[in-house]
């Protein structure tokens, strides 16, 4: 098992995909995943996670500061983990599975590490963060399934406010338990970057 976790908008899911194209993986999409999280999770073990269920778009984003919104993440309280778990233990064993996926902390996923190597936290500058999430959002039937009809620059202002709290959160974690960070911030082609992450994980290329 190898992660690619850290911050929104760092390129993991790209670089997943390199991975998956060049190396003898499969990889696990912790985004995806979620959507079947939401119907399995319960209000008695995880009550953020449940209040997400039925919510309408924008909901959670709606009188919430960004700190407020960071502060009900459902992975910062641990709630996914055991999703996750689960859902690792279920896919087949015969090739190293890369596990992409933003929402889980240093200090839940060390325990579940057998070398520290096995792990990488990316996270991107706030300039390359914000260009992301622009670009991703750009798109207005993307933006309103999303954040439904909340205005698009104050709801981004707000997730860029809550995904900086997330990475400081991360950043700490990640030296409490000496699990190593990666700044992304567009100077590296993501080629190169995939080279080194495939080093660290001692991946074996495609034949």
């Amino acid at each position: 098992m190898r992660w690619i976790a850290g911050g929104t908008g760092a390129g993991k899911s790209t670089l997943a995909r390199i991975l998956a194209d060049q190396y003898d993986v499969a990889v696990y999409d912790g985004d995806r995943a979620e959507h079947g999280w939401l119907a399995r999770c319960t209000p008695q073990r995880h009550p953020r996670l449940a209040a997400m269920r039925g919510a309408p778009p924008g909901e959670m984003w709606r009188g919430r500061t960004s700190r407020q919104l960071f502060q009900t993440m459902a992975s910062l309280h641990g709630e996914t983990v055991g999703f996750i778990a689960d859902d690792l233990l279920a896919m087949p064993s015969d090739r190293v599975i890369v596990v992409d996926y933003f929402g889980i902390l240093p200090g839940h996923l060390g325990p579940l590490l057998r070398q520290r190597d096995q792990a990488v936290f990316l996270l991107p500058t706030p300039r390359f963060r914000r260009e992301a999430l622009a670009a991703r959002y750009a798109d207005p039937v993307r933006a309103r399934a999303n954040w439904g009809s909340n205005d698009l620059e104050s709801t981004l202002a707000k997730r860029l406010g809550r995904d900086a709290l997330w990475d400081e959160e991360v950043r700490r974690q990640a030296d409490d338990h000496g699990l190593d960070v990666v700044t992304i911030d567009g100077g590296a082609p993501v080629a190169d970057l995939a080279g080194q992450v495939a080093a660290r994980f001692a991946l074996v290329p495609r034949a």
